[in-house]
């Protein structure tokens, strides 16, 4: 029985090998390294040839890594294959084997026909191997298996000691297995010793997670290492290993990374599993631990049998010769997995009575599973996460689907983002700032938004920094280096954001950002992967073929991600795909063959949604909408919209889409001005940086232009409206290292801007006919009128929320959504329209809902998902 059997363990329990969490194999927790899929990628054209015969390439690799000679060096498919061939060296009758000790051992010297003398290792001496009594069973020629460290109790023998009696013995010949070795950096090599009878054997698919690769090597002096080679066949390393395990042992960042995190994962395992009295533990020096129940009546098998159903798979150690049915042998692997078996343990432990406590057969019991969820006590929400193969694939909109779906078939559900970077925000009743994309989401979910949904947004003021806000308040300015030097503070707020969510809602519905491939920002990831793994999410990942090059961007997605990233994802949807779908079979197949995933759907694309943009990227690329398909009027009015670097809340003209009068053009240049019959300067996030962007590009000039013509209209929403007046001041210089620069003096106000920033929601009213509107404010300035000004809008307290002109052509507000209001957005196309001459329409002519355009996706997106596998990943 060998450790790692995930298949069969997955066979038993009908689930997928990739949910199963494996303590059975010591496999590096850290691996394999990233670039091992790109590398495989790359040199997969190797396929049609033969692999190297003499693994050159590798040996030059290992050589350098071991401080060897490369003629020292034997390369073989996997260490258990150069073992297999060893006792074929040696003119010897027979074996010494101190036990408990790798079961292949024992296994090869039968192969051979040599007798064996076991040394018992004794649990009393914490299974330390007494040199003197093997060098009694010595009398004779013997060939010694010595695991180094042994397996499975991690122990470890003095080097010097053991290379002094292979000296004293030079009949005896001693394989030395340093499968673990390369975890314990202190242990002292054999193979400098250089000694003529003795062969050291590493496995490096073990230390760089690679078992699947099959590479193990011996190092021996160079006449033994060419008779070792000799008996070994030809080209048994395939292309891919040796390419690889060269490309490990070159990568001295992976190294050093795990020779300083493991030893923290293993310490603080020891430190949890010595809290449960029912254990034993002897923690040894390899990257495994060797566990005792002290429970009477109690096996290692029972235990395994009692994980199985929680898909955790351990290592009994029943067929370790002086071992027995009471212990078994734990991996280490990362803080989250292992504080998860630990919780199984503590449960299934106190759970149990010695009247229940029996003793299971041993026979053909495999070594069984461990989830990769990690149960948190306050939570009870089950989580899918959409994570995508880019930006703008429709993580957001199938976010939203999913929670109208889930709230339709009767769940309480609720969406979460960790980190979103946006310039379009909203304020929630508590006056706090969060991404409006999540505030779509919970209005699917009907709910109100909330921020822990979206606990840190990042709103870009620059080419290379944000301004960071937490928990929907600012914490202030940083580039990208502080920024990241921030982020385990963010992805703690995260986390204890999530918990919150997930201990009062049934499922929890989370999105992700751009690609969690991009291997420049995965080492600090904290709205991926890491938050998929943390809140135990099935994660579906979702690409645009609209876009073209899907199926590349699929393959090339999972391929640049981590083992356990990967194995996080459960399914693949295609979204915005236009045509015949059973036309996709062959190459959805393909897909699947190649990524190890299944296609849980095909969204149509969605025309005329009505559902705000996910972000500014859907809004640039649009010269002129109209959403909803209505007939439109014969006579209408243009809308222009100045498309800013660093617009900000674009969707505040989202309604003005819908009416059946009214064409919005979005203005990339500045000559198009001149003809439309409004013009509206939109939010920012940099006030500084867009003027000067106007006055560059020809639009300062247009715009004064466009209002010597009374009979047009400009409006100034928030960033928009600072820049009508005469200058704007930064003191603090939180947008510029300018104190101050001139607006478009267009309006008689001088704009401060402050640390403090105004988050609020706002009702009021058209001051000129007590029209009412509602949104709200999310602005570091405050305008002051430096004359008589007209307020056009007034707060229910009295208070001014805008400045106009008398004949209010040119006025400007800090109000988000006041086009939202369907009596408001009316009143003021019929009063552009009669600035144009035309007759107003007086009545309402359509109405800014949500509601429909979020039933329809959700019918739609239902018909197009296999949620009956979706409803089964979740167990729900």
């Amino acid at each position: 029985m060998h450790g790692g059997n995930i298949w069969a363990a997955a066979k038993r329990i009908g689930c997928s090998p990739q949910e199963i969490l494996d303590f059975s194999a010591s496999i590096n927790p850290l691996g394999p390294p990233e670039w091992v899929g790109q590398m495989m990628a790359e040199n997969l054209w190797q396929i049609a040839h033969y692999p190297d015969p003499h693994n050159l390439e590798l040996k030059q690799s290992a050589a350098s890594f071991y401080g060897v000679s490369p003629e020292e060096i034997v390369v073989g498919n996997g260490a258990s294959e150069i073992l297999s061939v060893v006792p074929r060296l040696f003119p010897v009758r027979q074996a010494v084997i101190p036990v408990p000790s790798y079961v292949e051992y024992e296994r090869i010297a039968d192969i051979y026909g040599l007798g064996i003398k076991y040394i018992y290792l004794k649990e009393e001496n914490d299974f330390q191997l007494d040199l003197q009594e093997l060098e009694q069973s010595l009398k004779e020629p013997a060939l010694v298996f010595l695991g180094q460290p042994n397996n499975p109790t991690g122990q470890t023998i003095p080097a010097q000691k053991l290379a002094s009696l292979a000296q004293n013995h030079p009949q005896s010949f001693f394989v030395v297995d340093e499968a673990f070795a390369d975890f314990a950096p202190s242990i002292s090599r054999m193979f400098l010793f250089s000694l003529p009878n003795v062969v050291t054997i590493i496995s490096l698919t073990k230390f760089f997670a690679l078992p699947g690769l099959r590479v193990g090597l011996a190092i021996a002096r160079k006449p033994l290492a060419r008779k070792i080679e000799n008996f070994l066949p030809p080209w048994s390393v395939n292309f891919l290993a040796q390419k690889i395990a060269a490309g490990a042992l070159n990568d001295q960042n992976f190294v050093r990374q795990t020779h300083k995190t493991l030893p923290e994962f293993k310490e603080k395992f020891i430190s949890d599993l010595k809290e449960l009295p029912e254990l034993t533990i002897f923690p040894g020096q390899a990257n495994f631990i060797l566990v005792k129940l002290n429970k009477k009546n109690l096996a290692s098998t029972y235990l395994a049998e009692k994980l199985l159903p929680q898909k955790i798979l351990i290592r009994t150690c029943t067929n370790f010769k002086g071992l027995g049915s009471k212990f078994f042998r734990l991996a280490i692997k990362t803080p989250e997995q292992n504080q998860a078996l630990v919780k199984s343990l503590k449960s299934i432990l106190s759970d149990l009575s010695s009247s229940h406590a029996l003793i299971f057969p041993t026979s053909n019991l495999p070594n069984f599973p461990t989830s990769q969820r990690i149960r948190h006590q306050k939570r009870k929400a089950k989580a899918i996460m959409v994570q995508g193969t880019s930006s703008n694939a429709g993580k957001s909109i199938l976010a939203a689907a999913l929670g109208r779906i889930f709230l339709q078939d009767g769940f309480k559900v609720a969406p979460f983002k960790a980190q979103n970077m946006s310039l379009n925000s909203f304020v929630t009743r508590e006056g706090l700032e969060m991404g409006r994309a999540q505030v779509v989401q919970a209005q699917a979910c009907r709910l109100d938004p909330d921020v822990r949904m979206n606990p840190v947004l990042l709103k870009p003021n620059s080419e290379t920094g944000s301004q960071i806000i937490v928990m929907g308040k600012p914490v202030g300015n940083m580039n990208v280096n502080e920024y990241i030097r921030f982020k385990p503070k963010a992805f703690r707020a995260a986390q204890d954001a999530f918990d919150q969510l997930a201990s009062e809602f049934e499922i929890i519905i989370l999105e992700g950002a751009g690609s969690p491939a991009e291997i420049n920002l995965k080492s600090h990831d904290i709205v991926n992967m890491c938050m998929a793994r943390y809140a135990e999410a099935k994660v579906l990942l979702v690409g645009d073929i609209d876009r073209g090059g899907i199926f590349a961007s699929f393959v090339g997605t999972l391929a640049l991600l981590d083992k356990w990233e990967q194995d996080l994802i459960c399914g693949l949807v295609i979204n915005k795909f236009r045509g015949q779908k059973d036309l996709l079979k062959h190459a959805l197949d393909f897909c699947s063959l190649s990524t190890g995933k299944p296609f849980l759907g095909i969204v149509p694309y969605i025309d005329r949604l009505g559902l705000p943009e996910e972000d500014s990227v859907s809004f640039k690329d649009k010269l002129s909408l109209s959403r909803q398909g209505r007939t439109k009027c014969a006579d209408k009015v243009v809308i222009g919209v100045v498309d800013l670097p660093h617009i900000s809340n674009f969707n505040d003209i989202d309604p003005l889409y819908l009416e059946p009068d009214s064409e919005v053009i979005i203005l990339k240049s500045a000559t198009d001005i001149k003809q439309m019959d409004a013009l509206i300067l939109p939010g920012s996030k940099n006030v500084f940086a867009d003027l000067k962007f106007l006055q560059d590009k020809g639009f300062v000039q247009a715009i004064l232009d466009f209002t010597l013509d009374e009979k047009k209209e400009l409006v100034g929403i928030c960033g928009g409206f600072q820049m009508l007046g005469t200058k704007i001041k930064d003191p603090h210089k939180i947008e510029s290292d300018k104190a101050e620069i001139p607006g478009l003096n267009l309006l008689p106000i001088i704009t401060v801007l402050s640390p403090e920033k105004t988050l609020s929601q706002v009702q009021g009213v058209w001051y000129e006919n007590k029209i009412p509107i509602k949104g709200y404010e999310i602005h570091h300035g405050k305008s002051h009128p430096l004359a008589n000004l007209n307020p056009v809008i007034v707060s229910n307290e009295q208070k001014p929320l805008g400045y106009g002109l008398k004949n209010r052509s040119i006025w400007g507000t800090y109000v988000h959504g006041i086009f939202d209001s369907d009596a408001f957005r009316r009143f003021w196309l019929d009063k552009v329209r009669a600035q144009k001459g035309l007759s107003p329409l007086k009545h309402i002519q359509s109405h800014y809902d949500l509601e429909p355009a979020l039933e329809r996706l959700a019918d739609i997106v239902r018909q197009n998902l296999d949620l009956d596998k979706i409803y089964s990943l979740l167990g729900a």
